[in-house]
Protein backbone atom coordinates (compact mmCIF):
# COMPACT_ATOMS: atom_id res chain seq x y z
CA UNK A 1 0.00 0.00 0.00
CA UNK A 2 1.57 3.85 -0.69
CA UNK A 3 1.85 6.53 1.42
CA UNK A 4 -1.09 8.25 0.33
CA UNK A 5 -3.09 5.45 0.48
CA UNK A 6 -2.14 4.61 4.33
CA UNK A 7 -2.82 8.57 4.86
CA UNK A 8 -6.17 8.34 3.48
CA UNK A 9 -7.27 5.45 5.25
CA UNK A 10 -5.65 7.50 8.62
CA UNK A 11 -8.32 10.09 7.44
CA UNK A 12 -10.88 8.06 7.03
CA UNK A 13 -10.34 6.17 9.98
CA UNK A 14 -10.32 9.89 12.08
CA UNK A 15 -13.23 10.82 10.44
CA UNK A 16 -15.58 7.63 11.49
CA UNK A 17 -14.55 7.69 14.93
CA UNK A 18 -15.17 11.63 14.97
CA UNK A 19 -18.57 10.98 13.33
CA UNK A 20 -19.28 8.33 15.84
CA UNK A 21 -18.36 10.30 19.14
CA UNK A 22 -19.91 13.03 17.53
CA UNK A 23 -23.29 10.94 17.28
CA UNK A 24 -22.80 9.23 20.76
CA UNK A 25 -22.70 13.27 22.35
CA UNK A 26 -26.03 14.01 20.08
CA UNK A 27 -27.45 10.84 21.91
CA UNK A 28 -26.83 11.79 24.90
CA UNK A 29 -27.80 15.09 24.66
CA UNK A 30 -30.98 14.13 23.19
CA UNK A 31 -31.32 11.73 26.41
CA UNK A 32 -30.62 14.92 28.67
CA UNK A 33 -33.08 16.93 26.36
CA UNK A 34 -35.76 14.79 27.31
CA UNK A 35 -35.24 13.98 30.62
CA UNK A 36 -35.76 17.73 31.23
CA UNK A 37 -39.07 17.95 28.84
CA UNK A 38 -40.89 15.27 30.49
CA UNK A 39 -39.76 16.51 34.35
CA UNK A 40 -41.08 20.11 33.24
CA UNK A 41 -44.43 18.34 31.91
CA UNK A 42 -45.00 16.35 35.13
CA UNK A 43 -43.99 18.45 37.99
CA UNK A 44 -44.81 22.08 36.03
CA UNK A 45 -47.59 21.37 33.82
CA UNK A 46 -49.72 18.92 34.96
CA UNK A 47 -51.97 18.67 37.46
CA UNK A 48 -52.16 15.15 39.69
CA UNK A 49 -50.92 13.25 36.21
CA UNK A 50 -53.22 14.62 33.92
CA UNK A 51 -52.71 16.82 31.05
CA UNK A 52 -54.95 19.61 28.98
CA UNK A 53 -54.29 20.60 25.67
CA UNK A 54 -53.02 24.28 25.48
CA UNK A 55 -51.34 26.51 27.87
CA UNK A 56 -50.07 30.01 27.78
CA UNK A 57 -46.13 30.21 28.10
CA UNK A 58 -46.25 31.24 31.65
CA UNK A 59 -48.80 28.60 32.87
CA UNK A 60 -51.31 30.87 34.05
CA UNK A 61 -53.92 30.30 31.14
CA UNK A 62 -54.50 26.72 30.27
CA UNK A 63 -58.07 25.13 28.36
CA UNK A 64 -58.94 21.41 26.03
CA UNK A 65 -61.73 22.03 24.35
CA UNK A 66 -62.67 24.68 26.19
CA UNK A 67 -61.74 27.01 29.23
CA UNK A 68 -60.09 24.85 31.81
CA UNK A 69 -58.59 25.80 35.38
CA UNK A 70 -55.38 24.67 37.05
CA UNK A 71 -57.69 21.82 39.26
CA UNK A 72 -58.67 20.54 35.61
CA UNK A 73 -57.91 17.41 33.19
CA UNK A 74 -58.67 16.86 29.88
CA UNK A 75 -59.61 13.20 28.70
CA UNK A 76 -60.24 13.64 25.08
CA UNK A 77 -57.10 13.72 23.04
CA UNK A 78 -55.11 15.29 22.65
CA UNK A 79 -55.79 15.23 26.96
CA UNK A 80 -54.36 13.42 29.74
CA UNK A 81 -53.89 9.64 27.24
CA UNK A 82 -52.16 10.99 24.73
CA UNK A 83 -49.45 12.13 26.75
CA UNK A 84 -49.48 9.16 28.90
CA UNK A 85 -48.90 7.11 25.94
CA UNK A 86 -45.65 9.59 25.00
CA UNK A 87 -44.65 8.58 28.66
CA UNK A 88 -45.42 4.85 28.12
CA UNK A 89 -43.67 4.85 24.17
CA UNK A 90 -40.82 6.73 25.52
CA UNK A 91 -40.17 3.87 28.53
CA UNK A 92 -40.87 1.26 25.38
CA UNK A 93 -37.96 2.95 23.23
CA UNK A 94 -35.33 3.75 25.81
CA UNK A 95 -35.88 1.46 28.73
CA UNK A 96 -35.22 4.15 31.30
CA UNK A 97 -37.26 3.76 33.93
CA UNK A 98 -38.30 7.49 35.08
CA UNK A 99 -40.81 7.13 32.18
CA UNK A 100 -42.67 4.44 32.91
CA UNK A 101 -43.14 6.23 36.64
CA UNK A 102 -44.60 8.95 34.78
CA UNK A 103 -46.65 6.97 32.39
CA UNK A 104 -48.10 5.49 36.01
CA UNK A 105 -48.38 8.94 37.27
CA UNK A 106 -50.39 9.59 34.45
CA UNK A 107 -52.69 6.23 34.74
CA UNK A 108 -54.03 7.29 38.25
CA UNK A 109 -54.98 10.70 37.21
CA UNK A 110 -57.53 8.67 34.58
CA UNK A 111 -57.97 6.50 37.80
CA UNK A 112 -59.17 9.38 39.72
CA UNK A 113 -61.73 10.48 36.71
CA UNK A 114 -63.58 7.03 36.01
CA UNK A 115 -67.02 7.20 36.39
CA UNK A 116 -69.19 4.88 38.24
CA UNK A 117 -70.28 4.24 34.48
CA UNK A 118 -67.27 3.14 33.70
CA UNK A 119 -65.84 5.02 30.99
CA UNK A 120 -64.87 8.79 31.47
CA UNK A 121 -67.01 12.68 30.59
CA UNK A 122 -64.64 15.02 28.44
CA UNK A 123 -62.70 16.18 31.42
CA UNK A 124 -61.51 14.97 35.06
CA UNK A 125 -61.67 18.02 38.17
CA UNK A 126 -59.66 17.61 40.85
CA UNK A 127 -60.65 20.07 43.26
CA UNK A 128 -62.76 18.26 46.35
CA UNK A 129 -65.72 20.61 46.34
CA UNK A 130 -65.89 20.41 42.70
CA UNK A 131 -65.69 16.61 42.72
CA UNK A 132 -69.14 16.27 44.61
CA UNK A 133 -71.02 17.26 41.27
CA UNK A 134 -69.53 13.72 39.62
CA UNK A 135 -69.99 10.37 40.54
CA UNK A 136 -66.59 8.99 40.19
CA UNK A 137 -65.63 5.45 40.91
CA UNK A 138 -62.47 6.39 43.30
CA UNK A 139 -64.60 8.71 45.07
CA UNK A 140 -66.99 6.20 46.13
CA UNK A 141 -70.33 8.36 45.16
CA UNK A 142 -73.02 6.92 42.73
CA UNK A 143 -74.90 10.99 42.81
CA UNK A 144 -73.76 13.28 40.37
CA UNK A 145 -72.65 13.36 36.50
CA UNK A 146 -72.20 9.49 35.34
CA UNK A 147 -71.95 10.12 31.68
CA UNK A 148 -69.62 8.03 29.94
CA UNK A 149 -68.61 9.39 26.53
CA UNK A 150 -67.64 7.71 23.72
CA UNK A 151 -67.55 10.85 21.57
CA UNK A 152 -64.23 11.83 20.56
CA UNK A 153 -62.54 8.79 21.73
CA UNK A 154 -62.93 9.84 24.91
CA UNK A 155 -63.42 6.79 27.08
CA UNK A 156 -61.86 4.88 24.56
CA UNK A 157 -58.68 6.71 24.43
CA UNK A 158 -58.44 6.63 28.09
CA UNK A 159 -59.36 2.91 28.69
CA UNK A 160 -56.70 1.97 25.67
CA UNK A 161 -54.01 3.92 27.65
CA UNK A 162 -54.66 1.86 30.96
CA UNK A 163 -54.84 -1.41 29.26
CA UNK A 164 -51.03 -0.75 28.06
CA UNK A 165 -49.94 0.27 31.34
CA UNK A 166 -51.32 -2.68 32.86
CA UNK A 167 -49.68 -5.06 29.84
CA UNK A 168 -46.46 -2.79 30.80
CA UNK A 169 -47.08 -3.26 34.76
CA UNK A 170 -47.31 -6.99 33.78
CA UNK A 171 -51.05 -6.90 35.55
CA UNK A 172 -49.38 -6.49 39.06
CA UNK A 173 -51.39 -3.27 39.57
CA UNK A 174 -54.27 -4.67 41.11
CA UNK A 175 -56.33 -0.88 41.28
CA UNK A 176 -55.34 -0.17 37.75
CA UNK A 177 -56.23 -3.60 36.67
CA UNK A 178 -59.72 -3.92 37.88
CA UNK A 179 -59.97 -0.54 36.64
CA UNK A 180 -59.17 -1.41 33.46
CA UNK A 181 -61.43 -4.60 33.44
CA UNK A 182 -64.65 -3.04 34.82
CA UNK A 183 -64.17 -0.08 32.16
CA UNK A 184 -64.20 -2.62 29.59
CA UNK A 185 -67.33 -4.70 31.37
CA UNK A 186 -69.33 -1.34 31.87
CA UNK A 187 -68.44 -1.10 27.62
CA UNK A 188 -69.65 -4.56 26.74
CA UNK A 189 -72.98 -4.21 29.07
CA UNK A 190 -73.57 -0.58 26.81
CA UNK A 191 -73.77 -1.95 23.63
CA UNK A 192 -76.82 -2.48 21.70
CA UNK A 193 -78.45 -5.87 20.77
CA UNK A 194 -77.68 -4.92 17.36
CA UNK A 195 -74.13 -4.26 17.93
CA UNK A 196 -73.62 -0.46 17.27
CA UNK A 197 -72.90 1.80 20.94
CA UNK A 198 -74.32 5.15 21.82
CA UNK A 199 -72.50 8.47 21.64
CA UNK A 200 -72.88 8.80 25.75
CA UNK A 201 -74.86 6.64 28.12
CA UNK A 202 -75.18 6.23 31.63
CA UNK A 203 -77.66 4.11 31.96
CA UNK A 204 -77.23 0.20 29.95
CA UNK A 205 -79.87 -0.45 27.11
CA UNK A 206 -82.94 -2.62 27.86
CA UNK A 207 -82.54 -5.37 24.92
CA UNK A 208 -86.24 -6.38 25.05
CA UNK A 209 -86.58 -2.18 23.60
CA UNK A 210 -83.94 -2.43 20.62
CA UNK A 211 -85.14 -5.13 18.40
CA UNK A 212 -82.16 -5.99 15.66
CA UNK A 213 -83.10 -4.16 11.99
CA UNK A 214 -81.83 -3.62 9.00
CA UNK A 215 -81.28 0.21 8.11
CA UNK A 216 -84.13 2.04 5.59
CA UNK A 217 -85.05 4.89 4.46
CA UNK A 218 -87.75 6.56 6.46
CA UNK A 219 -91.42 7.52 4.56
CA UNK A 220 -90.13 11.27 5.32
CA UNK A 221 -87.77 13.50 7.63
CA UNK A 222 -87.96 17.49 8.38
CA UNK A 223 -85.89 19.42 7.12
CA UNK A 224 -86.35 21.92 10.09
CA UNK A 225 -83.63 21.10 13.00
CA UNK A 226 -85.76 18.95 15.71
CA UNK A 227 -83.74 19.63 18.44
CA UNK A 228 -83.76 16.21 20.58
CA UNK A 229 -81.53 14.45 22.66
CA UNK A 230 -79.51 12.06 20.57
CA UNK A 231 -76.85 10.78 22.56
CA UNK A 232 -78.71 7.10 23.01
CA UNK A 233 -78.73 6.84 19.08
CA UNK A 234 -76.76 4.79 17.06
CA UNK A 235 -73.45 6.55 16.75
CA UNK A 236 -71.03 6.32 13.80
CA UNK A 237 -70.46 9.91 14.00
CA UNK A 238 -66.62 11.31 14.85
CA UNK A 239 -65.25 7.30 14.05
CA UNK A 240 -66.85 6.44 17.19
CA UNK A 241 -68.19 2.94 16.18
CA UNK A 242 -64.49 2.31 14.65
CA UNK A 243 -62.46 3.26 18.03
CA UNK A 244 -64.55 0.95 19.92
CA UNK A 245 -63.96 -2.37 17.27
CA UNK A 246 -60.10 -1.12 17.61
CA UNK A 247 -60.76 -1.07 21.46
CA UNK A 248 -62.22 -4.41 21.92
CA UNK A 249 -59.63 -5.83 19.16
CA UNK A 250 -56.51 -5.11 21.66
CA UNK A 251 -58.22 -5.88 25.30
CA UNK A 252 -58.95 -9.36 23.42
CA UNK A 253 -55.17 -9.63 22.39
CA UNK A 254 -54.21 -8.35 25.85
CA UNK A 255 -56.09 -10.04 28.03
CA UNK A 256 -57.06 -13.30 26.17
CA UNK A 257 -60.86 -12.40 26.47
CA UNK A 258 -63.05 -13.96 23.70
CA UNK A 259 -66.12 -11.87 25.01
CA UNK A 260 -64.18 -8.29 23.72
CA UNK A 261 -63.41 -10.41 20.51
CA UNK A 262 -67.02 -10.96 20.05
CA UNK A 263 -68.00 -7.65 21.14
CA UNK A 264 -65.85 -6.39 18.26
CA UNK A 265 -67.23 -8.99 15.84
CA UNK A 266 -70.50 -7.62 16.94
CA UNK A 267 -69.78 -4.33 16.28
CA UNK A 268 -68.86 -4.99 12.68
CA UNK A 269 -72.50 -6.53 12.25
CA UNK A 270 -73.95 -3.18 13.05
CA UNK A 271 -72.27 -1.91 9.94
CA UNK A 272 -73.66 -4.29 7.78
CA UNK A 273 -77.00 -3.62 9.57
CA UNK A 274 -76.30 0.15 9.23
CA UNK A 275 -75.29 -0.01 5.61
CA UNK A 276 -78.23 1.98 3.43
CA UNK A 277 -80.19 0.06 0.86
CA UNK A 278 -79.99 1.06 -3.19
CA UNK A 279 -79.31 3.87 -4.69
CA UNK A 280 -77.64 5.15 -2.13
CA UNK A 281 -75.50 2.50 -0.40
CA UNK A 282 -73.23 3.77 2.34
CA UNK A 283 -73.78 5.05 5.82
CA UNK A 284 -75.23 7.47 7.53
CA UNK A 285 -73.63 9.32 11.04
CA UNK A 286 -76.52 8.13 13.38
CA UNK A 287 -79.89 6.41 13.02
CA UNK A 288 -82.73 6.28 15.25
CA UNK A 289 -83.99 3.10 17.06
CA UNK A 290 -85.93 2.20 13.66
CA UNK A 291 -82.77 2.36 12.00
CA UNK A 292 -83.27 5.43 10.17
CA UNK A 293 -80.89 8.08 9.60
CA UNK A 294 -81.49 10.95 12.22
CA UNK A 295 -80.67 14.22 13.52
CA UNK A 296 -78.27 15.46 15.69
CA UNK A 297 -77.08 18.83 15.95
CA UNK A 298 -78.16 21.60 14.11
CA UNK A 299 -76.03 21.21 11.09
CA UNK A 300 -75.83 17.11 10.85
CA UNK A 301 -79.27 16.35 9.35
CA UNK A 302 -80.59 12.78 8.13
CA UNK A 303 -78.20 11.73 5.34
CA UNK A 304 -75.92 9.47 4.02
CA UNK A 305 -72.40 10.52 4.69
CA UNK A 306 -69.15 11.30 2.53
CA UNK A 307 -67.04 11.87 5.82
CA UNK A 308 -67.26 8.70 8.13
CA UNK A 309 -68.33 6.56 5.00
CA UNK A 310 -64.66 7.27 4.25
CA UNK A 311 -63.78 6.13 7.70
CA UNK A 312 -66.03 2.43 7.77
CA UNK A 313 -64.97 1.38 4.36
CA UNK A 314 -61.13 1.41 6.58
CA UNK A 315 -62.87 -0.63 9.08
CA UNK A 316 -64.97 -3.08 7.05
CA UNK A 317 -61.14 -3.93 5.57
CA UNK A 318 -59.77 -4.30 9.18
CA UNK A 319 -62.38 -6.48 10.07
CA UNK A 320 -61.95 -8.25 6.79
CA UNK A 321 -58.03 -8.86 7.49
CA UNK A 322 -58.89 -9.60 11.43
CA UNK A 323 -61.55 -12.10 10.44
CA UNK A 324 -61.73 -13.16 6.82
CA UNK A 325 -65.52 -12.82 6.88
CA UNK A 326 -66.13 -11.83 2.81
CA UNK A 327 -69.18 -10.06 4.14
CA UNK A 328 -67.13 -6.71 4.55
CA UNK A 329 -65.52 -6.68 1.17
CA UNK A 330 -68.91 -7.35 -0.33
CA UNK A 331 -70.46 -4.52 1.52
CA UNK A 332 -67.23 -1.97 1.41
CA UNK A 333 -67.30 -2.98 -2.85
CA UNK A 334 -70.82 -1.65 -2.88
CA UNK A 335 -70.23 1.05 -0.97
CA UNK A 336 -67.36 2.61 -2.82
CA UNK A 337 -69.06 2.11 -5.64
CA UNK A 338 -71.43 4.36 -5.02
CA UNK A 339 -69.29 6.86 -2.99
CA UNK A 340 -67.21 7.14 -6.94
CA UNK A 341 -70.13 8.24 -8.58
CA UNK A 342 -71.23 10.84 -5.81
CA UNK A 343 -67.92 12.53 -5.89
CA UNK A 344 -67.98 16.79 -6.84
CA UNK A 345 -66.58 18.44 -9.85
CA UNK A 346 -63.66 18.73 -7.78
CA UNK A 347 -63.09 15.50 -6.78
CA UNK A 348 -63.96 15.66 -3.15
CA UNK A 349 -67.34 14.57 -1.32
CA UNK A 350 -69.74 16.42 0.49
CA UNK A 351 -70.11 15.81 4.12
CA UNK A 352 -74.22 14.83 3.46
CA UNK A 353 -76.22 13.89 0.94
CA UNK A 354 -79.56 14.39 0.39
CA UNK A 355 -81.89 10.63 1.19
CA UNK A 356 -82.30 9.07 -2.20
CA UNK A 357 -81.93 11.78 -4.14
CA UNK A 358 -78.52 12.10 -3.23
CA UNK A 359 -77.81 15.86 -3.88
CA UNK A 360 -75.25 16.88 -1.82
CA UNK A 361 -76.45 19.11 1.20
CA UNK A 362 -74.94 22.21 2.95
CA UNK A 363 -76.27 25.00 5.01
CA UNK A 364 -75.97 28.62 5.55
CA UNK A 365 -74.26 30.61 8.58
CA UNK A 366 -77.62 30.85 9.61
CA UNK A 367 -78.37 27.30 9.71
CA UNK A 368 -80.36 27.04 7.00
CA UNK A 369 -80.31 23.82 4.80
CA UNK A 370 -79.15 23.94 1.48
CA UNK A 371 -78.31 22.67 -1.86
CA UNK A 372 -75.44 25.71 -2.31
CA UNK A 373 -72.10 25.53 -0.39
CA UNK A 374 -71.16 29.33 -0.84
CA UNK A 375 -71.97 30.48 2.57
CA UNK A 376 -71.26 27.51 4.68
CA UNK A 377 -70.50 27.63 8.24
CA UNK A 378 -66.64 27.60 8.98
CA UNK A 379 -66.37 25.18 12.13
CA UNK A 380 -67.34 21.99 10.56
CA UNK A 381 -66.02 20.65 7.07
CA UNK A 382 -69.23 20.23 5.12
CA UNK A 383 -66.70 19.06 1.96
CA UNK A 384 -64.46 16.38 2.68
CA UNK A 385 -61.11 15.01 0.79
CA UNK A 386 -61.70 12.20 -1.11
CA UNK A 387 -59.54 9.13 -0.36
CA UNK A 388 -61.46 6.85 -2.07
CA UNK A 389 -58.06 5.87 -4.86
CA UNK A 390 -56.12 5.04 -1.55
CA UNK A 391 -59.45 2.71 -0.33
CA UNK A 392 -60.12 1.35 -3.54
CA UNK A 393 -56.46 0.10 -3.93
CA UNK A 394 -56.28 -1.50 -0.71
CA UNK A 395 -59.56 -3.09 -1.50
CA UNK A 396 -59.19 -4.98 -4.60
CA UNK A 397 -55.61 -6.06 -2.63
CA UNK A 398 -57.71 -7.39 -0.19
CA UNK A 399 -60.01 -9.18 -2.75
CA UNK A 400 -56.71 -10.64 -4.25
CA UNK A 401 -55.00 -12.04 -1.32
CA UNK A 402 -55.64 -13.99 1.88
CA UNK A 403 -56.81 -12.25 5.18
CA UNK A 404 -53.54 -12.19 7.87
CA UNK A 405 -53.77 -13.80 10.86
CA UNK A 406 -53.90 -11.74 13.79
CA UNK A 407 -50.42 -12.75 14.60
CA UNK A 408 -49.21 -11.42 11.44
CA UNK A 409 -51.16 -8.15 11.95
CA UNK A 410 -48.77 -5.10 13.27
CA UNK A 411 -49.25 -1.60 14.52
CA UNK A 412 -46.15 -0.71 15.43
CA UNK A 413 -43.71 -0.43 11.96
CA UNK A 414 -41.28 2.08 12.69
CA UNK A 415 -41.59 5.24 11.39
CA UNK A 416 -38.71 6.97 9.30
CA UNK A 417 -35.78 7.63 10.66
CA UNK A 418 -35.32 11.16 12.21
CA UNK A 419 -32.39 13.08 10.80
CA UNK A 420 -29.72 14.79 12.96
CA UNK A 421 -30.40 18.10 11.66
CA UNK A 422 -33.86 17.65 12.67
CA UNK A 423 -32.73 16.36 16.54
CA UNK A 424 -30.63 19.36 16.87
CA UNK A 425 -33.53 21.41 16.10
CA UNK A 426 -35.95 20.13 18.37
CA UNK A 427 -33.21 20.22 21.52
CA UNK A 428 -32.42 23.65 20.83
CA UNK A 429 -35.63 24.62 20.79
CA UNK A 430 -36.03 23.79 24.49
CA UNK A 431 -36.42 26.96 26.87
CA UNK A 432 -34.40 26.80 29.94
CA UNK A 433 -36.98 25.01 31.88
CA UNK A 434 -37.46 22.39 29.43
CA UNK A 435 -40.53 23.79 27.71
CA UNK A 436 -40.96 23.64 24.24
CA UNK A 437 -43.16 27.22 23.82
CA UNK A 438 -44.19 28.75 20.44
CA UNK A 439 -46.12 31.23 18.90
CA UNK A 440 -49.68 30.81 19.42
CA UNK A 441 -53.08 32.02 21.26
CA UNK A 442 -55.28 30.30 23.28
CA UNK A 443 -58.66 29.37 21.26
CA UNK A 444 -61.57 29.24 23.88
CA UNK A 445 -60.52 32.38 25.65
CA UNK A 446 -62.03 35.15 23.23
CA UNK A 447 -60.53 37.65 21.47
CA UNK A 448 -58.74 39.79 24.57
CA UNK A 449 -56.69 37.18 25.27
CA UNK A 450 -53.30 38.40 25.68
CA UNK A 451 -51.62 35.29 24.98
CA UNK A 452 -48.93 35.33 22.42
CA UNK A 453 -46.98 32.51 23.11
CA UNK A 454 -48.37 28.77 23.82
CA UNK A 455 -47.15 25.87 25.15
CA UNK A 456 -49.05 23.23 23.30
CA UNK A 457 -49.51 19.32 24.44
CA UNK A 458 -49.55 18.22 20.70
CA UNK A 459 -46.13 19.76 20.44
CA UNK A 460 -44.46 18.09 23.21
CA UNK A 461 -45.68 14.10 22.05
CA UNK A 462 -44.26 15.08 18.73
CA UNK A 463 -41.18 16.45 20.36
CA UNK A 464 -40.62 13.64 23.01
CA UNK A 465 -41.68 10.59 20.23
CA UNK A 466 -38.95 12.24 17.85
CA UNK A 467 -36.01 12.23 20.68
CA UNK A 468 -37.18 8.68 21.92
CA UNK A 469 -37.04 7.52 18.53
CA UNK A 470 -33.31 8.74 17.75
CA UNK A 471 -31.96 7.32 21.08
CA UNK A 472 -33.77 4.18 20.47
CA UNK A 473 -31.89 3.61 16.81
CA UNK A 474 -28.59 5.20 17.92
CA UNK A 475 -28.86 2.58 20.85
CA UNK A 476 -29.37 -0.62 18.48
Amino acid sequence: MGTHHIVLACVLLVSTLNGLAQADSLSSEAEHQLHRAAAFFREQVAVQGGYLWRYSADLMRREGEGKATDTMAWVQPPGTPAVGMAFLNTYEQTGDGYYLEAAVETAEALLAGQLQSGGWDYRIEFKPEKRRGYAYRKDGRTDGHNVTTLDDDTTQAALRYLILVDHALNFQDAVLHEAALYGLDCLLKAQYPNGAWPQRYNTFPDPARHPVKQAAYPESWSREYEKHDYSEFYTLNDNTLADMIGLMFMAAEIYGNDRYRAAAIKGGDFILLAQMPDPQPAWAQQYDFDMHPAWARKFEPPAITGGESQGILRLLLDLHTRTGDRRYLDSAGRALAYLKTSLRLDGKLARFYELQTNTPLYFTKDYELTYSDANTPTHYSFVTQSGLDGIEKDYRAACETAPASSSEQTNNMPGPPVSVEKIKEVIDALDARGAWVERGKLRYHGEDDPTEEVIDTQTFIRNAGMLAAYIAAEKH
